[in-house]
């Protein structure tokens, strides 16, 4: 008989394994505690690749109660930190003031063959540029920016709250 815990369905004998294919096997996770990637690891290299042109990451933050809340956004990614803009007064700005840690998610395959996952700490940023002011942020974005009838100016005054995220952990699997 199983003592482990029951996967979350609503069968008290499912469990994960049970839910599996025949053939699957997991591929361990690589647990990076850095800033950075190693661009000369391939495997780094192509995350670094993926994060710089990706257009979305799942960002989770936690409310004081302890409740996670994930939102997408759009992002900067410099090889060292992501910069975020957030217009003022969302809840995420008042999440990371109470709990600054925080977990972001890059958009991946949809068999999460590629799966990332980055842990760190996010703190508001006043001496940031305004995301205008960033040329890479301006290029990646202005075809949407355009769609929603924003200017690169008008957008970055409604989202004007840089957030700066430093990973302190990659997980890669």
């Amino acid at each position: 008989m199983r003592t482990e815990q029951p996967y979350a369905v609503n069968h008290p004998t499912v469990h994960q394994s049970d839910l599996r294919p025949a053939w699957w096997t997991p591929t361990p996770a690589r647990l990076i505690p850095m800033d950075a990637l190693d661009l000369d690891d391939a495997m780094e290299a192509e995350v670094d690749d993926l994060l710089r042109e990706g257009l979305v990451v799942w960002l989770t933050t936690v409310t004081p109660a302890g409740q996670p809340q994930t939102a997408p956004v759009w992002y900067h990614w410099d090889g060292h930190t992501f910069l975020i803009f957030s217009q003022p007064g969302q809840p995420k700005l008042a999440n990371i003031a109470a709990n600054p840690r925080v977990s972001l998610h890059p958009v991946g395959a949809p068999d999460a063959e590629d799966a990332v996952t980055i842990e760190g700490t996010a703190a508001l940023d006043p001496s940031a540029p305004p995301c205008d002011q960033i040329p890479e942020y301006i290029t990646k974005y202005l075809e949407r920016i355009d769609y929603l009838e924003w200017t690169p100016a008008s957008f970055a005054e409604d989202y004007s709250v840089a957030v700066r995220v430093t990973p302190t952990r990659f997980r890669i699997l």
